[in-house]
């Protein structure tokens, strides 16, 4: 029989008729001079309350309707975290339109095929980078009528007639709104909550991204959830720097902040995030794990840089944090000289150290998006940060498992949310049902069937198991399950997983389906690498040279190693131990394809690219040379060359157990 659990908690709420925009008009009667969004511009925070969001929602409304914005129209959002973008979310929604935020940093050939299966009429962008990316491909996009700029510099001599400051539609919008004073209110009220909210695309791991169609009752539904579950108020402030198109933001940054009403800080740019992160100090935050990775890694590079006392009582600090940190932040049993130990090591050590990494008023942390390793994991704990994993996608609202106070596992992903039930099918994969599941896929109904089974429930393509207390463990990618030569289950992700955890490896990549034995390519952390090598005076010209350094092979080497001592106590993932690997010669980049936006791998595409590489390991060779071609940021194509060594690493025996 398959498994399943659900949610004690019954969704009782009836939703019938809430959509955002009368969430947002809500929020701006009832408490309308509570800050709703803060931006740092020019060093400044500068704040918009409840009331101003909605009249510059107003504004913007009108001003779309007054350019011929209409019911059903899909207008895409492109840049960096900023509030008059979330504000055009709202007014698109008011007006029955449909938002749909695209990856500011992708390249506007991978932007065209979302912009032509979406219909885009209106865009709104960032500034003049945006807007050059929708003129480059403009050609092929006739349906595309006006784009909407908010950032006026460098946009002087834009003088097409298509092109739009986002203040002049405001002001077109007020004074809409002057004559037809209740335009708006009537478009609000002929929404209906089952009226698709967002669309989002996919990442298209596997192949052509797909727009998840997604109503407000869903959304809605979700952050009413998790608001709940966290007992989140008014009076939280989060940090909104994850990219608009990701589920994630959209419903910490989007969704939740219109339920329960709380603060939106938007940095300044992607290089002040760390900076932004210390001033606002949020207490609700969110990062996918190699957020928290790359955090560690900069501390680690800190102390290691630090001089010998400092050193000795970090090192004493984090050993008494390691042993209580944990279990003190859920309140279990430790003994007096533990706690004792843990208060000299807060005001010592662990307090600064949050107060640099911006943690110290967070209540509530979480981070999903990919598997986080149970030693980061514990780290952060260990150090009072109320850190928990949840677990879902972009068809269920980034909303299924969530992780309950005084009851985190480090290798799981919690229970089934509030008004969620998730089932474990017959192989393995984890099906689920709920009301934040997607209304369809924008004009797909071939992969809306494939993708709903005839009991209703969404087939995530995940495979896991539930625990002996309810809690979901994640295996891997259903279809990237698989089993070696011999029989044993190989799940490549939980080993790369466990590969990352280390300062040095930034990403890696495990082979081994059908195999006898698993080899994996390694990316070294540029910054954590170069550090290391600077202090033992290695000098290196850049990345391929350094990755190359039979030094850095050794580092590797005892990483790889470490994961094999580990993988033995695995049980069904003992034979999984890797017995070769390499260092590539780049890193694995998007704009090369070899990953998505949201930095997942794309394993197929990297099969193939790197066959000879793959081909060299299972033949035994000891190195291999290879040419590939790259893309530098300004669009120059070059190519990257290199003689690469392929080192066997030290693997343990499995001791089978008696049947």
């Amino acid at each position: 029989m398959p498994e399943v659990a659900s949610s004690q908690a019954a969704h009782t709420r009836n939703l019938t008729g809430e959509t955002f925009p009368r969430l947002l008009f809500h929020h701006a009667q009832v408490r309308g001079q509570h800050p709703a969004m803060r931006e740092k511009h020019l060093g400044i925070w500068q704040t918009w309350t409840w009331a101003e969001v909605a009249e510059n929602v107003r504004a913007l409304a009108c001003g779309l309707a007054e350019l011929g914005f209409k019911r059903g129209d899909n207008l895409a959002i492109i840049g960096d975290n900023r509030p008059r973008l979330y504000m055009t979310m709202a007014a698109v929604q008011s007006l029955g339109g449909v938002p749909v935020p695209l990856y500011q940093d992708a390249v506007a050939n991978e932007m065209l095929f979302v912009l032509q299966d979406a219909g885009i009429r209106f865009a709104i962008v960032e500034d003049q980078e945006q807007v050059d990316k929708l003129l480059e491909v403009r050609e092929q996009l006739p349906q595309l009528d006006h784009i909407i700029y908010d950032d006026p510099r460098g946009m002087r001599h834009y003088n097409q007639p298509f092109i739009h400051d986002i203040e002049a539609v405001m002001a077109m919008g007020r004074i809409h709104h002057q004559n037809h004073p209740d335009f708006l209110e009537r478009e609000i009220e002929q929404g209906v909550t089952t009226d698709t909210g967002v669309m989002l695309y996919t990442s298209g791991t596997t192949g052509k991204p797909k727009g998840v169609c997604l109503a407000h009752q869903a959304f809605i539904a979700a952050a009413k959830g998790g608001c709940q579950f966290d007992q989140l108020t008014q009076d939280e402030d989060i940090l909104s720097y994850l990219p608009m198109a990701w589920v994630g933001d959209h419903l910490f940054s989007f969704a939740q902040a219109l339920v329960a009403g709380f603060t939106i800080n938007c940095p300044e740019s992607g290089d002040t995030v760390m900076t932004d992160l210390r001033e606002i100090g949020p207490t609700y935050y969110f990062a996918p794990p190699r957020v928290f990775e790359n955090l560690l890694t900069q501390v680690m590079i800190r102390m290691e840089d630090a001089g010998a006392i400092k050193r000795k009582l970090f090192a004493w600090a984090m050993d008494v944090a390691k042993r209580c940190g944990a279990e003190i932040l859920d309140g279990k049993p430790v003994s007096g000289s533990d706690r004792l130990a843990y208060t000299v090591a807060n005001l010592l050590v662990i307090g600064p150290l949050k107060n640099v990494l911006g943690m110290s008023r967070i209540r509530v942390a979480y981070t999903a998006g990919a598997a986080i390793g149970p030693d980061l994991f514990r780290f952060y704990r260990s150090i009072g940060v109320n850190l928990k994993q949840l677990y879902g996608q972009t068809e269920t609202c980034a909303y299924v498992c969530l992780q309950p106070d005084g009851q985190i596992k480090l290798d799981s992903v919690g229970k089934p949310a509030p008004g969620v039930e998730v089932k474990i099918a017959d192989n393995g994969e984890i099906l689920v049902k709920g009301p934040m599941l997607l209304k369809e896929y924008y004009q797909r109904p071939d992969a809306t069937a494939e993708a709903i089974n005839g009991e209703g429930y969404f087939m995530t393509g995940d495979a896991g198991f539930f625990d002996e207390d309810g809690h979901l463990k994640i295996i891997d990618r259903a279809k990237d399950v698989g089993k070696m030569a011999n029989g044993a289950m190989f799940a490549p992700n939980y080993i790369e997983n466990k590969l990352k955890f280390f300062q040095y490896v930034k990403e890696a990549v495990a082979f081994g389906n059908g195999r006898e034995q698993v080899c994996a390519f390694i990316n070294i952390d540029m910054g954590a690498v170069g550090n290391w090598a600077e202090r033992r005076g290695i000098s290196y010209s850049g990345y391929t040279d350094l990755a190359a350094k039979p030094d850095v092979y050794n580092l590797i080497q005892e990483c790889v190693e470490e994961v094999n001592a580990q993988l033995v106590h695995d049980g069904m993932l003992a034979d999984s131990q890797i017995h070769r690997f390499l260092i590539l010669h780049k890193e694995l980049d998007p704009d090369d394809d070899e990953l998505t936006r949201t930095r997942k791998v794309r394993r197929n595409f990297v099969s193939e690219k790197y066959a000879v590489l793959i081909d060299a390991f299972y033949a035994g060779k000891t190195s291999q040379f290879i040419e590939t071609q790259v893309k530098f940021e300004d669009g120059r194509v070059g190519k990257v060359a290199a003689d690469l060594v392929i080192r066997d690493a030290k693997t343990f025996p499995v001791v089978r157990q008696a049947a």
